[in-house]
């Protein structure tokens, strides 16, 4: 058959490691941009989990090519930039938001792309082959575990010495955690299925940029704190709370260029807020994108001590809606 796209990525939903660990393979979580290629001989694609083309991103991604000369496939996995040895969204923010990166630039911020899952492979399309057999037929295609592709073993659940050992592994490098996919599992695109599972370090969620507040001291003139929301199950979209650490210099100069134009005179809210924020609030259009990391959750909705981790190209603003 013909090979299919765009391809809309399957999700996970957080839960906790399975007691039946037999049943499924864990997998390191990486702390990147999820990424679909499409290699043939007329050459390599890709997209996110929005529809948009992304090969010129990441030109990496065209030693796909000469890795596969004989084959037709899709591949799902992400595109990750390494600091210190491990994972860095921080620093994969310099190459996510540039359509043509520089000779310079990709030299400065290389990325590689980790390989999970095989999803057409020489006219067969594999969704419904369980998760196992396709990460054996992943194996079986030999990606070189060289220049900017490799393709990382999954552990056996069952093994709970090792889980554990992984799991402690992935706190010490301050990674955000584990996936866990049952090993029976079908590819439901586009879909958000229990049957994979993120066990996080840390709690993380999607916001929408919608506002700042100006800065002081050595931030004034600029971004102090971004002012965020989420979309509730009735598509109002609510007041999550404000975040103001977690920020570079230049991601603050970033930020305050893409606000800018998107400027309004009133809040986005489909609620009030609070007064505080009334007299000095720079409010934008609900377009921006962002993940943060936080500590708790409180009654109100409002995340508790979050922490910016940077901008997310590849999602929906109404798409951000609050996990109940």
């Amino acid at each position: 058959m013909t090979m299919p796209w765009p391809i809309e990525p399957m999700m996970a939903v957080a839960g906790d490691l399975p007691v039946d660990g037999e049943h499924w393979g864990l997998e390191l979580k990486w702390d990147g941009m999820r990424v679909l290629t499409y290699v043939s001989a007329d050459g390599v694609r890709a997209s996110g989990r929005r529809p948009g083309e992304l090969s010129g991103h990441y030109p990496e991604l065209s030693g796909l090519a000469d890795l596969l000369p004989h084959h037709d496939v899709v591949l799902d996995g992400e595109v990750v930039a390494f600091q210190e040895g491990r994972p860095s969204f921080e620093r994969l923010q310099r190459r996510m938001h540039v359509a043509r990166p520089s000779a310079r630039l990709v030299r400065e911020v290389p990325v590689r792309y980790v390989v999970f899952d095989l999803l057409f492979l020489d006219g067969d399309l594999l969704y419904d082959l369980p998760y196992a057999e396709r990460r054996a037929l992943l194996a079986g295609l030999d990606l070189a575990a060289t220049g900017p592709v490799e393709v990382p073993p999954y552990l056996d659940g069952s093994d709970t010495a090792q889980v554990t050992e992984l799991l402690e592994f992935t706190r010490e490098q301050r990674m955000e955690g584990l996936l866990a996919k049952r090993l029976d599992s079908p590819y439901l695109p586009g879909v958000r299925s229990g049957n994979w599972r993120k066990v996080r370090n840390f709690h993380t969620c999607e916001v929408v940029v919608c506002g700042w507040r100006p800065g002081l001291g050595r931030r004034e003139g600029g971004v102090g704190s971004l002012l965020l929301g989420e979309y509730d199950d009735k598509g109002r979209l609510c007041f999550a709370g404000h975040v103001e650490t977690g920020f570079t210099d230049r991601a603050l100069d970033d930020l305050y260029a893409m606000l800018w134009p998107l400027r309004r005179l009133t809040s986005p809210y489909d609620e009030p807020v609070p007064h505080d924020l009334e007299h000095d609030a720079q409010w934008v259009e609900p377009r921006l994108v962002g993940e943060v990391a936080y500590s708790v959750r409180g009654r109100d909705g409002r995340l508790r001590f979050p922490v910016w981790r940077g901008l997310c190209d590849d999602k929906d603003p109404t798409e951000v809606v609050r996990d109940p």
